[in-house]
């Protein structure tokens, strides 16, 4: 393909690009010397799970991949000790470092799961800034001013407001950007949010005497709320470990306005094909339907075309005809009183006794098919029962007392 080519398929669903013209200069050089780009992409360990949302920056990468350049997928096993401010209006909680090493092990099989092993280096950005000594870091943070960094949307607003901001936090972006100077990075792609520590990377490189980085942007994708971007702290995202069923819930859960984002951002459905859907949809095509396809499309990128029919024929068996799941988990429970708050975080149905209290008076929590009404009721639980807990639609377990 020629290097005009290749730069319109890459810059599609781009935000911000820069600079086309260095990155056309690149591709050109990059096909004369049959000399892949380096293009790289962080990801902080921050929790284990990949989910749709880091697919897109994945899909992107991909692409490069198929034009024969080498994808960097970096693992910031250093940033994460850090904690990345971007988009923040606090302080983000560091990681202990057993938690980070723990979520960075799960990406490995996670990525390869839509990136090409052959031309994918897995990278850590503590091989090299674990070895920064203090002079170090001192010459690192002596190339950027104060005034230029809090140029930053969300420092300039903190700071505006009264809100804390920390030394540590201003550091975040010169790491990220070093991370490009250790890594020789041709291109960096990020999200939105991203877009400030990308352009760093660009000045620390051209401080270094290399040849400045060109950056990507690609949209954010709101989780199944609708309203934030997905994210595991929001509690709003669709894993890459979910199972076909899960994916499947979670996708006809997501409002109608976000289905032709998410096929624009998640799918390989060409311009054309995504028009037809949006025609089909103002003409009063019923988005439920619109969702099914989307479900199975994005399922089929990681499972078995046939598990991905499988779980829209569950969906309706449950949802629709409001029939009990084929599979529901079973976990095993002492006997003895037991407050039902408690059970459900200790079955794994809540993340807190508290976040139960809410599933409960939000009308969400069944007990052997009965709705809970009351969040202070006490079980007795005999040895030999069988409960049926579920929390919504798409929560199930069953409960055997020992």
């Amino acid at each position: 393909m020629q290097d005009s080519e290749q730069l319109k398929e890459l810059k599609k669903g781009v935000v911000d690009l820069v600079s086309e013209a260095e990155l056309l200069d690149k591709i050109k050089n990059s096909i004369k010397t049959k000399t892949p780009l380096r293009i790289k992409a962080g990801f902080d360990p921050t929790s284990s799970d990949l989910h749709l949302g880091h697919l897109v920056l994945l899909n992107k990468l991909r692409q490069f991949q198929s034009f024969g350049h080498t994808v960097i997928f970096l693992i910031g096993d250093f940033t994460t000790t850090i904690g990345d401010p971007s988009g923040r209006n606090t302080t983000r909680p560091t990681l202990s470092k057993d938690k980070i090493k723990e979520n960075s092990k799960t990406y490995h099989d996670q990525v390869f799961k839509v990136l090409d092993k052959k031309n994918t280096e897995i990278r850590y950005n503590k091989e090299w800034m674990g070895k920064f000594t203090p002079s170090d870091f001192i010459k690192l943070m002596s190339g950027y001013t104060v005034s230029r960094m809090i140029e930053r949307d969300d420092f300039k607003t903190r700071l505006e407001k009264g809100m804390g901001l920390y030394i540590h936090e201003l550091v975040y972006p010169l790491v990220q950007g070093y991370d490009s100077v250790a890594l020789k990075a041709d291109v960096e792609l990020g999200g939105t949010d991203q877009k400030f520590n990308l352009l760093v990377g660009r000045d620390l490189q051209k401080a270094n005497g290399q040849k400045p980085q060109c950056v990507m942007t690609l949209p954010l994708l709101e989780g199944t709320d609708g309203v934030r971007k997905m994210s595991k702290s929001f509690d709003n995202y669709i894993s890459l470990k979910d199972s076909p069923d899960q994916m499947f819930g979670k996708i006809m859960s997501i409002p109608d306005n976000l289905i032709l984002k998410y096929f624009e951002l998640l799918t390989s459905l060409t311009v054309s094909e995504i028009s037809k859907l949006e025609d089909e949809l103002d003409a009063g095509k019923n988005p439920r339907d619109v969702k099914v396809t989307l479900a199975e499309t994005i399922i089929s990128m990681f499972y078995k075309k046939t598990m991905a029919t499988k779980a829209r024929e569950e969906f309706f068996k449950v949802f629709s005809k409001n029939e009990l799941p084929s599979k529901i988990p079973e976990v095993q429970f002492d006997h003895g009183n037991v407050w039902i708050c408690k059970l459900l975080f200790q079955v794994g149905l809540s993340s807190s006794s508290s976040d139960s209290r809410r599933l409960i008076q939000g009308g969400g929590v069944k007990l052997d098919e009965q709705k809970v009404d009351d969040h202070g009721l006490k079980l007795d639980l005999k040895k030999g029962d069988k409960l049926l807990l579920s929390v919504g639609k798409r929560k199930f377990v069953r409960v055997v007392v020992k």
